[in-house]
């Protein structure tokens, strides 16, 4: 029998199948999505089986060494959306396999450099040091190389690839006794009268014979001790077992368990065709557009408690860490035990410990963030896309997919429904509400009836021509300190994390730029150091000017740090909680901060994005955000979007419960309609007035986009090389499509590579795709040396 394997090389030549034997041995258990180790070329590496067939048209074949699983990794359905996810975002099949598994599962390999010629050989001798092989990496730090590649060529050493598997189960040593009482009774006769830890052993046991225990509970349950227990396995008394446990990342947590609220009209309208669609088993995409505050999570749990109720599964997802949780707390209080949980902030052991549990079918609720969406259940019922508008579900390296399109496609498979769900829906779902491509329900009000929170916008032109110089506003601060007296709780948004966002030197107007990127260094006061948050790059802090050795160089911009800072100064007495990348990046930090908040612990919490969605607190009574223009001004033609959306979002954490809400906006452009109507929170107004922009630009969703980036060190090769591209792109596609450049990147230089883009805009273009992979096979081949990279991105959401 032959396996159809696809190879862990991710590259044009070998994004295909190639045919190996099997052997003898294995004839019976290798079936397609399990992993194998197959000889290419001299290394071992690690492939997928696609399938197993009866002949190959090939004559030579090699076998497959290793079976890395003894039952398929992936199934049937999983192997088939891999293929299409290869297909649709152009990437290697070999790309979207790796994206489907936790990161334990991808192999590691490990070169050893083994001696073959056993007969006595001084120059071998001093090489191998009597040892059988070296590794690779003792042999470069031995600078050794070079004299045992001549070895290898001389057919007296050889190379070996040797795959480890990061995959480790957790085990755990138990003991048992299967000691029927006579037989204990027996034994118990023959310990001597002062071995008293024997004793306490023996009596135990005759209570607890077939009962599994470890070291630590025989010794405090019985008050033995441990030599007593290892003389027992000695004697054959207890049997010793390695059993496997799983790492669970909330074992330190008690969850309250929660029953289903009573729905209100607007709820018990929005669910019903959800649910009959469940007991339907239909497939349907449904855009939930709820204000913030209106339950949508409620409708989610009781469509997802129907699921359950017919024996099948659900996918959930909730945009990256922000959300997690609060979001955990909700579905393990409902549902317990069948939830699992896969997110970023768990560790490479803990996720795959949760992956497996799924596919042991011991969970039957995934949530999760992105990757989630992969999970191999086999019998889904529903998936929800919670705040479906993040463009956090839509991954930026290869494979480029987005997780709303993938969770569509499996819908469609298992012939189940798709709630998508947001207070601010993208306009591409919105659209195709309307259209009826999807099913639009609509929740207007919020659950307890509250009014949403008034919202009041704040010219900072005009605090500055007032004379006051601070990054509070006066009704900010006024708000700040009454909300301290009454003991209320205030969330102040920003989003830009480090002290502030460049150094400009005031007599010359340098500003201290990456040297490997165009782009300016941020300061971070903590470490006190110049960051790029493009490529990583630091640097001391300079006391003069670099260009003109001035003394006057100032810092400009606001970062969070620099917020707390202020903050101490005008309110001592403030108890204040800062979020952001550089406090949260520690495992566990994220939930430990909310917490402290949610205790009350603390009277301001001081973030970036990540406090913006999802969080429930009922005494945060203002939402304050300091500077709205921060993504005005991208060079984005969703900035008016994101913009509107993450104020909507933050404004919706104030006054969710029984006192009421207010929200103070700051910003340098309060004419700007997207901070006008995110202060009404008018979605409708919005959309309406976006998309007529969207229309005279030709933008999605009115045109599909597909941008095509090239980056090299050398920028004439970039130049010409895009230039190319872009005229073998316009040679190829219909006079409807609009093609803008050859320009360079908004970001032209990042890592010392420069960068230029070509944008493709279209409705219908059957021959875009061909013309793509053709387009990348053909310049891969031919600069791929000169490492000259192109990247695609079929809708893309980071035009940076």
């Amino acid at each position: 029998m032959i396996a159809e394997v696809i190879v862990d090389v991710p590259a044009l030549g070998t994004d295909k199948v190639f045919d190996y034997v099997i052997p003898e041995k294995w004839l019976n258990i290798v079936e397609p999505g399990m992993r194998v180790a197959v000889p290419f070329g001299p290394r071992l590496i690690q492939g997928f089986v696609m399938e197993v067939k009866r002949e190959s048209s090939l004559k030579k074949l090699k076998e497959i060494k290793e079976l890395l699983d003894l039952t398929p990794v992936l199934n049937k359905e999983l192997l088939g959306l891999g293929q299409w996810i290869a297909n649709e975002t152009l990437s290697f099949k070999i790309s979207a396999f790796h994206a489907m598994l936790p990161a334990a599962m991808k192999a590691k390999y490990e070169k050893y450099i083994r001696r073959t010629k056993l007969e006595t050989d001084p120059e071998l001798e001093s090489l191998f040091l009597s040892q059988e092989k070296i590794a690779w990496k003792e042999a470069e730090n031995r600078e050794i190389l070079p004299k045992l590649r001549e070895q290898v060529n001389l057919g007296n050493a050889e190379v070996i690839y040797d795959i480890k598997d990061r995959a480790k189960k957790k085990t755990m040593t138990f003991y048992t006794t299967y000691l029927r009482e006579a037989e204990l009774i027996a034994h118990k006769n023959e310990i001597r009268a002062n071995a008293t830890a024997q004793r306490k052993l023996i009596f135990f046991l005759m209570e607890h014979s077939g009962e599994n225990f470890t070291t630590q509970q025989l010794i405090e349950l019985s008050g033995t001790s441990s030599t007593a227990i290892q003389a027992f396995v000695k004697k054959g008394i207890l049997q010793k077992s390695q059993d496997e446990i799983y790492r669970d990342p909330f074992a330190h947590k008690e969850f309250e368990r929660t029953l289903p609220l009573t729905l209100t009209e607007e709820q018990q309208k929005a669910i019903t065709p959800i649910l009959s669609r469940i007991e339907a088993d239909e497939y349907q995409t449904f855009l939930l557009y709820g204000v913030t505050g209106s339950g949508k999570t409620e409708i989610y749990l009781q469509s997802i408690q129907k699921v359950l109720e017919k024996g099948k599964e659900a996918i959930v997802l909730v945009p990256e860490i922000s959300l997690t949780p609060q979001m955990v707390d909700r579905f393990k209080g409902r549902f317990g035990d069948d939830v699992a949980v896969l997110h970023s902030g768990l560790s490479l052991g803990e996720k795959y410990d949760e992956w497996r549990k799924i596919q042991r079918k011991e969970a039957k609720v995934v949530v999760g963030a992105r990757s989630a969406i992969f999970a191999p259940l086999e019998n889904i019922g529903i998936m929800i896309i919670d705040e479906e508008h993040e463009t956090s579900y839509k991954q930026e390296e290869q494979p480029r997919y987005h997780a709303r399109d993938v969770a569509i496609k499996r819908a469609e498979n298992h012939q189940c429904p798709v709630i998508l769900g947001s207070a601010t829906p993208s306009l591409e779902s919105f659209a195709r509400a309307k259209k009826g491509v999807y099913h639009l329900l609509t929740l207007s009000k919020r659950m307890n009836e509250m009014a949403l929170p008034s919202v009041s916008i704040v010219d900072m032109r005009e605090e500055m021509r007032s004379g006051n110089r601070s990054m509070f506003s006066v009704e900010l601060f006024e708000k700040l300190k009454d909300r301290l007296e009454k003991q209320e709780q205030t969330i102040l948004f920003l989003n830009r994390r480090g002290h502030s966002s460049f150094l400009l030197c005031r007599d010359c107007g340098y500003v201290m730029q990456c040297p490997h990127c165009d782009i300016s260094l941020t300061f971070h006061r903590f470490s006190n150091e110049m960051k790029c948050h493009y490529c990583g790059f630091t640097t001391g802090v300079p006391e003069k000017c670099p260009e003109c050795t001035s003394q006057h160089i100032r810092y400009f911009g606001t970062g969070t740090q620099k917020v707390e800072e202020e903050l101490n100064k005008v309110l001592p007495e403030a108890r204040i909680i800062r979020m952001d990348v550089d406090t949260t990046s520690r495992k566990g930090a994220h939930e430990k901060l909310l917490d402290q908040f949610k205790s009350g612990r603390a009277d301001i919490l001081l973030g970036t994005q990540m406090i913006a969605k999802g969080l429930d607190f009922p005494n945060i009574t203002l939402v304050g955000v300091l500077s709205a223009d921060t993504m005005l001004n991208l060079p984005d033609f969703r900035a008016a979007e994101k913009t509107f959306q993450l104020l909507t979002q933050v404004s919706g954490r104030a006054g969710r419960h029984e006192l009421t809400g207010e929200v103070v906006i700051q910003t340098y452009a309060p004419e700007h309609y997207s901070v006008q109507l995110a202060g009404q929170q008018n979605y409708d107004h919005f959309y309406q007035r976006e998309m007529m922009l969207r229309k005279m630009g030709s933008y999605p969703p009115f045109y599909y986009l597909s941008l095509v980036t090239v980056s090299h060190e050398d920028l004439m090769k970039v130049i010409s090389v895009t230039e190319k591209m872009a005229k073998f792109i316009r040679a190829n596609l219909s006079e409807q499509a609009v093609i803008l450049g050859p320009a360079s990147s908004p970001i032209p230089r990042i890592n010392d590579r420069y960068r230029y883009q070509c944008l493709i805009k279209y409705k219908h273009e059957p021959k875009l795709t061909q013309t793509l992979k053709r387009l990348v096979e053909h310049y891969q081949q031919q600069y791929n040396k000169e490492g000259l990279t192109i990247s695609i991105d079929v809708n893309p959401y980071n035009m940076m």
